[in-house]
């Protein structure tokens, strides 16, 4: 089958883990499909080179501030489209040009990503004003992927035909036993949606109950000063360490190196980290707002409706307790090959069939 992918976000040199979804999932395609990825990059930036992919690439470099560019990009995916089976979009941004009606192509499938239909309060002013106009065009594909449940809470009021869910692509990994220490791990930018102060203050009420706790925070963001100096204020900046950026190596050696992963996140559609991390063998805490309510079993997760650091400290103690007699492996188990690229892969195989591909 030749597909044609096309998304707004896909990783560069300069922006490595932007689409890395996107990005896994083209390369599972690409092992039983012809695949062509044509990545609209709306960010204006001229200096990126696409990595080196196993499927054929094309960067077409973007402005929202031109009009011109909406025709120019409506031009592209539908000549690139007349040779496709299949054309998949991802995320509705990319489908601004579109407005009036939809893409010329035999078959269309869209998969949904955008965190703006889940939580509109996380994007900006304008965004916000094109999410009803957006939201429609998500009648009009032959068939409409989701990540998670969440995701398709949000989509039903704007189609009337089914969701299909499809989760991201999450390399399967070696599993290290848990060390000795009370050690926390969270990866995530640092931004308030992320809730790297609440985490931070919930390392200070666990340390306030006797407990030694360690928190290691991976990411960056603008809220790294004010989430150092709250550490600091609460007496706990010692015990309380930002890396910054990762590479995903280094990613991997931090989950390792916790007993226990944990994100305040007020909002995330998948939260491909939190996958990871039960990959990992990590048992998780997370906000409630977020698509790994779909995948991690009860005995190895708690969601935390409340953003606090009390509520948070308490689901870390509790979470530690249930575990105490489980194992890293034990953990693993619950997600083994869900994520899989050839279990991600087939469930595509089958949504396009459904949608007349190949017909």
């Amino acid at each position: 089958m030749r597909i044609l992918v096309v998304t707004p976000w896909f990783p560069t040199t300069a922006a490595p883990q932007s689409g890395l979804f996107v990005a896994r999932e083209a390369a599972a395609l690409a092992t039983t499909h012809e695949v062509r990825v044509l990545h609209l990059d709306w960010t204006g930036s001229f200096a990126d080179e696409v990595p080196v992919t196993p499927h054929t690439t094309r960067r077409v470099v973007l402005r929202r501030s031109r009009p011109l560019d909406f025709a120019r990009s409506r031009r592209i995916v539908e000549r690139a489209a007349r040779k496709a089976d299949v054309l998949h979009t991802h995320a509705l941004p990319v489908l601004l040009p579109w407005l009036a009606d939809r893409p010329r192509a035999s078959t269309w499938v869209h998969s949904e990503h955008w965190s703006g239909l889940t939580s509109p309060e996380t994007v900006g002013r304008g965004e916000r004003a094109l999410l009803p106009p957006l939201a429609r065009l998500l009648a009009r594909p032959d068939a409409v992927v989701a990540e998670s449940s969440r995701l398709v809470d949000a989509i039903r009021p704007h189609r009337d035909a089914p969701v299909d869910v499809v989760p991201c692509i999450v390399p399967e990994s070696t599993v290290a036993p848990w060390p000795d220490a009370e050690r926390l791990v969270a990866v995530g930018g640092l931004i308030p949606r992320k809730g790297p102060l609440i985490a931070v203050e919930a390392v200070a009420e666990l340390r306030r109950r006797g407990r030694d706790t360690r928190l290691t925070w991976v990411g960056d963001g603008p809220q790294r000063t004010a989430a150092e100096a709250r550490a600091s204020q609460l007496g706990v900046g010692d015990a309380v360490a930002f890396t910054g950026i990762l590479p995903p190596a280094g990613v991997a050696a931090e989950l390792d190196a916790a007993r226990l992963f944990v994100l305040p996140t007020q909002g995330d559609n998948f939260c491909v980290v939190a996958a990871e991390a039960l990959s990992h063998g990590r048992p998780i805490v997370s906000g409630a707002a977020t698509g790994a309510v779909d995948y991690a079993a009860p005995q190895v997760s708690r969601f935390v409706d409340t953003a606090s650091a009390g509520a948070y400290a308490d689901a870390v103690e509790e979470l530690l307790s249930a575990t105490a007699s489980s194992s890293a492996r034990e953990v693993s188990a619950t997600v083994r090959g869900r994520f899989a690229p050839e279990t991600v892969r087939d469930l595509l195989d089958d949504v396009y069939r459904r949608a007349g591909a190949g017909a």
